[in-house]
């Protein structure tokens, strides 16, 4: 079975708001579409087949009767009930989601769907796939959810280079290299994670901007960045103030190094 990073979501009040300080550090979004089953609409970034999501909730009566979409239903718990943006979860792509659900069920994970979705783009075309829910009740981190598109990976590139959404950010020529998750425990984050995808993981190492230990899961794509505080710094911050949750996106080949404070969210510009 392959596995390949889908996209990052935010949780956003305003979707929208998210394009214009994007821009100002050369990094192109625009605006998605309404998922109108959901209740929910999006503004995009795209790096490739990677991307980020910014996801706000636009008719909250629909929202929330979605507990089937444990997206949906978390949206409206941590933004709506908690007032918490930022990023929150990601999806994994994959190509078998029913033999996909057999294995989490038979792992013991409380399974949602495959779900069917789908978005209503500006220019009126309908982009469908469907969706996994694995959940675990000794995971504080929000799981990973699983994608599986109706079309194919060469074919959803070729309307984004049609559409002008990849190859377009002022900043370089940015690739989405890795999203980090801060977490109290590295080791057993990523025994939970290892029975949902088993992939490589990194040797631990020191990383001093964020002052944690951390291991990454390669992942195809976007690898997964895990990291644990030391001390005081910006893991320690974020695990304080919001708990395990992914907190920073690392783009490289942006002519630039620094760190970035944008949408509630670290965002670290590599050369």
């Amino acid at each position: 079975m392959k596995f390949a990073f889908d996209h990052l979501v935010f949780f956003s009040n305003k979707p929208e708001d998210a394009l214009l300080p994007l821009k100002n550090k050369g990094i192109h979004a625009v605006n998605g579409g309404r998922h109108e089953n959901w209740g929910t609409y999006n503004s995009l970034a795209y790096f490739g087949l990677s991307y980020i999501e910014f996801l706000g909730v636009e008719v909250l009566g629909i929202a929330e009767q979605q507990d089937d979409n444990r997206l949906v239903a978390e949206i409206v718990e941590k933004l709506v009930g908690k007032k918490q943006e930022g990023p929150a979860k990601i999806a994994i792509r994959t190509n078998n989601l029913e033999e996909l659900a057999a294995k989490f069920k038979e792992a013991g994970f409380t399974v949602y769907g495959p779900l069917p979705g789908e978005r209503v783009r500006a220019d009126g075309q309908v982009i469908r796939w469907s969706l996994l829910f694995p959940e675990s009740k000794t995971s504080e981190l929000s799981l990973p959810f699983f994608i599986q598109w109706e079309k194919s990976d060469e074919e959803r590139l070729a309307e984004f280079e049609e559409q002008g959404l990849v190859g377009t950010h002022t900043a370089g020529n940015p690739t989405f290299t890795n999203a980090a998750f801060v977490v109290r425990d590295l080791e057993k984050t990523l025994q939970e994670w290892g029975r949902l995808v088993d992939l490589p993981v990194s040797v631990e190492f020191t990383d001093l901007a964020l002052n944690a230990l951390c291991k990454t899961l390669k992942l195809a794509g976007t690898e997964l960045l895990f990291c644990t505080p030391i001390g005081e710094g910006i893991a320690q911050k974020v695990l304080q103030e919001k708990g395990e949750t992914p907190f920073m996106v690392t783009l490289n080949g942006t002519k630039q190094e620094q760190m970035y404070e944008m949408q509630d969210a670290y965002w670290r510009f590599e050369d």
